[in-house]
């Protein structure tokens, strides 16, 4: 690997006891990318070796700076390393007032033109209200918007985060996620995320890195990824799904429905707060496609789609089958039995309808669309 302008490369070969990591990975020098994977898998200590807490050899570049590589003889140390880490938990100094906890990893230099300010992050953050507060007195949610902005306010080319909302219930998870999608747009620095939860790397990844067992199996777009039908189990079952980009047609009040453009085709969706003209990325999960070989008719499902059968998957041993389905601009996956697959004559290149209801969708369905 050389190391270029805009792209982070990373390789380590290494074991801790009875687990031993060998993989290689690039990610753009903005947006977020994934390591995703379950619990086991390799990620936290993939993270704790970009910020140089763990060492493992190999070699690590970060644009044209090189921070590891073992040939050379080069290490940077974690000081030495221009890096932000969110861990699990919020980790504040319980004896610092949150302002004090935002403002312990400033860099007292003047600011890239590029960094955000204080004010800035603060306004971002939406923690203006929090400053005076002590950590025992704020929520989980709170704690961990603390914790990103203290990350961001050490002005770092890299930012890491270990599963960050993993430690918070729903409800929480889902007021923080609006905030990491307001990041992904304002920042320009690059974001490595650990996550386990395919629905929220759905919500919030540009690019994916999938893991197992200390291995890659997989990396690239988060839609290219999302589509392939070859990475079940790794990349789930009962979430499995893919991400269409949309765009906000109308919004009809009389029904409280959003009306949905992906290249000509419409999908409604239960009203949700956007623009007119406004481009989302929108998740439709496998399990709620259903597929029809004749236009249906007299039904309650609105989204139906005409599309081709691209690739069909049995599970031998299971009741199920996969399929893709091209709709034009779009692929989306189908999770039914075989039993239906043989009844439908399902064979890739069969002409077919997608029908998905229109209740399956909720906010977690919607983030912002991919840089």
């Amino acid at each position: 690997m050389s190391g270029t302008p805009e792209t982070i490369e990373a390789a380590f070969t290494g074991s801790r006891g009875d687990f031993s990591l060998e993989v290689a990975f690039e990610a753009p020098m903005r947006g977020i990318t994934a390591l995703f994977g379950p619990s086991g898998s390799g990620k936290t200590t993939i993270l704790r070796c970009l910020a140089g807490l763990d060492r493992m050899a190999g070699r690590l570049s970060v644009g044209q700076e090189v921070w590891q590589d073992d040939d050379a003889g080069l290490f940077r140390r974690t000081h030495q390393r221009s890096i932000g880490y969110v861990f699990q938990e919020a980790s504040l100094f319980p004896h610092l007032s949150a302002r004090k906890n935002l403002t312990y990893g400033m860099r007292h230099e003047r600011p890239s033109t590029e960094a955000l300010t204080f004010d800035e992050i603060v306004s971002l953050l939406d923690v203006g209200h929090l400053l005076d507060r002590d950590p025992s007195t704020l929520s989980g949610g709170e704690r961990q918007r603390i914790a990103v902005g203290r990350a961001l306010l050490s002005q770092p080319r890299l930012l890491l985060m270990d599963e960050p909302l993993s430690a918070l219930d729903r409800q929480t998870k889902d007021e923080l996620l609006p905030y990491f999608e307001m990041l992904h747009r304002q920042l320009t620095l690059p974001i490595l995320y650990v996550s386990h939860d395919i629905a929220e790397v759905s919500q919030l990844a540009d690019r994916m890195v999938v893991l197992a067992d200390g291995r890659k199996i997989a990396e690239g777009s988060l839609v290219d990824i999302l589509e392939r039908l070859d990475l079940q189990p790794a990349t789930g079952r009962f979430e499995a799904g893919v991400v269409l980009i949309a765009r906000v047609l109308s919004q009809d009040k009389a029904f409280n429905l959003t009306r949905l453009d992906h290249h000509g085709q419409t999908f409604s969706i239960p009203a949700v707060d956007l623009q007119i003209g406004e481009e989302v990325r929108l998740r439709v999960r496998a399990r709620d496609v259903a597929l029809s070989t004749e236009s249906p008719t007299g039904m309650s499902i609105r989204n139906v789609f005409a599309g081709t059968i691209v690739e069909l998957r049995e599970e031998p041993g299971t009741a199920f089958a996969e399929t893709l389905v091209d709709i034009g601009g779009g692929r989306l996956r189908a999770r039914i039995t075989r039993e239906a697959a043989s009844d439908l004559s399902l064979k890739i290149g069969r002409p077919v309808f997608a029908l998905v209801k229109s209740i399956s969708f909720d906010r977690r369905s919607l983030g912002q669309k991919a840089v």
